[in-house]
């Protein structure tokens, strides 16, 4: 399985990726930008992400932002439903409209409150269908 683990604080990335990095290859981004950019260079070599974690308040450009690129690409090449792949935003704010805009407006797959725990995390991770694929 193929991570991608996108936020612009240091120590969220390394604490995502240790609890992560049972489960597949983890590579990471600072920005909506650079996510967007190795989502789409992944599918180009043919190794596409399973599975995004995706950071909303972000520079350059924010997780809504590069969560509506990351479906439109997904579109523009006929993906669509089961086989998009799976994103959980992710926020140290727990605000309903931000949780609105991800779901219904983003496309995302779930939704989590920083700081991330490994328990919640994995049971995101279980609902999505993840939990049998760890290493």
């Amino acid at each position: 399985m193929r991570i991608l683990i996108v936020d612009d604080d240091f120590i969220t990335r390394k604490s995502l990726i240790k609890m992560l990095q049972a489960y597949g290859d983890c590579d990471e981004a600072t920005n909506g930008q650079e996510a967007v950019d190795s989502f789409n260079m992944a599918w180009e070599e043919s190794r596409p992400y399973d599975l995004v974690l995706l950071d909303i308040m972000m520079p350059s450009l924010d997780g809504q932002d590069a969560l509506q690129q990351i479906r439109e690409f997904e579109s523009s090449r006929g993906i669509m439903g089961f086989g998009e792949a799976k994103v959980i935003m992710v926020s140290a704010l727990d605000d309903p409209r931000n949780v609105v805009q991800a779901f219904y407006a983003g496309g995302a797959s779930s939704y989590l409150i920083k700081p991330v725990q490994a328990q919640k995390l994995y049971e995101e991770m279980e609902k999505l269908g993840f939990a049998s694929r760890a290493k």
